[in-house]
């Protein structure tokens, strides 16, 4: 039984689920309600993130591993800043093209690609 239990605290570390006695599985994952809450939960993980490159710059952290925390944290905010863009196409640009401003939604969106490029 000993093992049993053991197996079954691994699998709860791993997986992030807690093994009821009765079999079942309880996930204890966030679930965002919205794209707003979604996109804003990346956010703060982002920010977590970089503030432990941050401590380990102050802790002299070997040079690779910060570059590659670092690395990690652009490409997370890169991936939210495409989910913030995908929402704001679906919601904010669309409701301006049905108003009849299409051109300038276009044009802010664009602005953003060219910036991004830099």
């Amino acid at each position: 039984m000993l093992e049993h239990g053991f197996e079954s605290l691994l699998r709860s570390i791993y997986y992030g689920v807690d093994i009821s006695p009765q079999g079942g599985y309880a996930v204890f994952m966030y679930k965002p309600k919205n794209a707003t809450e979604r996109i804003n939960h990346r956010y703060k993980i982002s920010l977590g993130q970089l503030k432990k490159v941050i401590d380990m710059v102050e802790n002299h952290a070997y040079c690779i591993d910060v570059l590659m925390q670092s690395q990690a944290v652009q490409k997370a905010l890169r991936a939210t800043d495409d989910l913030l863009l995908e929402n704001h196409l679906k919601t904010c640009t669309a409701s301006a093209i049905k108003k009849g401003k299409g051109d300038e939604a276009i044009k802010e969106v664009m602005e953003v690609f060219k910036k991004r490029n830099i």
